[in-house]
């Protein structure tokens, strides 16, 4: 007896289409799957028999042969439990029901349960596209998969449930769309909370407005983690097709819940300091995300970024000037999006107190100098805005006046992003940090003294042609927050004392 049953497969954060394949006939008693499945696919065998068992269905005294089309692509994980078990009922007539239109994703446990598996979200985006009707997945997957519309999706429990399902006994009912609730900010820390430090409030004021990359810099207690942990408090809501983007790589990874399927905040990732290049940037044996790509479309925070092992900060180079990372392997090659705004906190010494205005720094200047260089040029290079945060007066940590609520920061931040929205319709830029060479000239019209101390500025301090467009960029930025569509000398003057303090800290001998 043949079936054939549709599944899903998944290798990266790219889906494609699995067709199980089984037949059933007379010969020795054998369950074999080929196809080029991986071990934990293989050990499917063992799951299903004991799942049938659980289910008072007795396996057939037969050869059982599983083929998992096409054939030349590796198979791995747990997710084609659920289709070959189906296409087994079929196969013995348990159920006759046609499943044509019908994908089948899932994990079978040894009792009948269906387990959850990760990735579901961009399986079910591509059934849709290919016009399949329905989805079953494990129920703890059916939140997931229920954010995709125009397609049902059908949330499983155990065997029984789904045999029930199929012989009329008991229907299951769809999952309905899951709808989003508006964007949320109570939980997160305030900007009200920071005392003083107008400047550096500023400066990541535009950052967020233009999801520019930002580097802090001060002594120990200066609140450079405490402004940076504050930033999700100003970042705008994602749109719902950056939430799409951003769920799907937290959904190979495993990492949503039922109670938020979707995720509408802009992610915040803050890795410690002894991370490795694979944890950071994605990788191992079979590739998986990293922490850059985690915070796809949100905000990478490295704390303590002289403490970073360099060779694993210089892997970030590529992708924050490609916003995606690639990784190869044997088994092909896999790339995930990370296009991020990489916040960066450091102090300037490994006593954290050179060039403190009022405590003696009590580094040997080698020290100073070989703890500096940990951040390379290039890596220096990378951050469009360079922030001193300088130590906090008395007056402002005694003071009882209330700070700016980060409320009040988000609504000039989402304003300065409209703005961007309509300059940059139609195309894949969605902020001024993402504005390609091209399009530089065109989206960032100049005033006779802008072009001027543009020039002068550019002559001064030596800049590369990196640099020249980052102080561009951030000074369309600060334009946008003061409602201005051609950039003027002061925009310019802003966005170039952002870019001085690798000469006061890095040129030191």
């Amino acid at each position: 007896m043949y079936a054939k049953i549709a599944s899903l497969g998944l290798f990266g954060l790219n889906a494609f289409p699995v067709d199980v394949e089984i037949d059933i006939s007379r010969g020795n008693p054998q369950f074999e799957i080929v196809g080029l499945p991986d071990m934990v696919v293989k050990e499917s065998r063992e799951r299903i028999r004991a799942a049938l068992r659980a289910c008072s269905i007795a396996f057939p005294v037969a050869s059982v042969m599983v083929n998992l089309a096409p054939a030349d692509t590796k198979k791995s994980g747990s997710v084609h439990d659920l289709a070959i078990f189906v296409a087994l009922l079929k196969g013995m007539n348990i159920i006759a029901d046609d499943t044509d239109g019908m994908a089948f994703i899932g994990e079978v446990s040894l009792n009948g349960d269906i387990r959850p598996v990760n990735g579901v979200l961009p399986m079910v985006m591509l059934a849709r596209e290919r016009g399949m009707k329905s989805v079953f997945v494990p129920d703890a997957n059916a939140a997931e998969a229920s954010v995709i519309s125009g397609i049902e999706i059908y949330g499983v429990k155990n065997a029984d449930e789904l045999i029930r399902h199929f012989r009329g006994f008991e229907t299951l009912k769809p999952r309905e769309h899951y709808i989003p609730p508006e964007t949320a900010y109570d939980e997160v820390l305030d900007f009200a909370d920071v005392k003083g430090q107008q400047s550096a409030k500023k400066a990541l004021e535009i950052a967020a407005a233009g999801g520019h990359n930002a580097l802090l810099i001060g002594p120990p207690g200066s609140g450079k983690s405490m402004l940076a942990k504050r930033m999700p408090s100003i970042l705008p809501p994602l749109t719902f097709e950056e939430a799409l983007e951003t769920t799907k790589i937290h959904s190979i990874s495993g990492m949503l819940s039922a109670e938020n399927p979707l995720i509408t905040k802009r992610p915040f990732r803050s890795p410690h300091h002894t991370i490795s290049s694979a944890g950071l940037a994605g990788g191992g044996t079979i590739p998986r995300p990293g922490e850059a790509s985690l915070a796809h479309n949100g905000l990478l925070f490295l704390d303590e970024l002289a403490e970073f092992d360099r060779r694993t900060l210089e892997i970030l180079r590529q992708p924050l000037e490609d916003g995606k990372v690639t990784i190869a392997r044997a088994s092909g090659t896999v790339t995930y999006p990370c296009t991020i705004m990489l916040i960066g906190a450091m102090n300037p010494c490994p006593c954290g107190y050179y060039g403190h205005p009022k405590r003696k720094c009590i580094c040997p200047k080698k020290k100073v100098v070989q703890y500096l260089s940990k951040i390379s040029g290039p890596m220096l290079d990378r951050f469009d805005l360079h922030i001193e945060a300088a130590p906090v007066e008395f007056a402002d940590l005694s003071s009882s006046e209330r700070e700016e609520p980060s409320s009040e920061i988000r609504k000039r931040v989402i304003a300065a992003r409209k703005i961007q929205e309509e300059r940059f319709r139609g195309t894949k830029i969605t902020c001024n940090a993402l504005i390609t060479p091209g399009k530089l000239n065109e989206t960032c019209p100049m005033d006779d003294g802008a072009v001027n101390l543009m020039k002068n500025v550019f002559d001064r301090l030596g800049l590369s042609a990196r640099a020249y467009d980052k102080i561009l960029k951030v000074a369309r930025t600060i334009a946008d927050l003061d409602g201005c569509e051609v950039i003027g000398r002061s925009h310019i003057a802003a966005a170039a004392q952002y870019r001085s303090l690798d000469r006061k800290y890095w040129t030191e001998e």
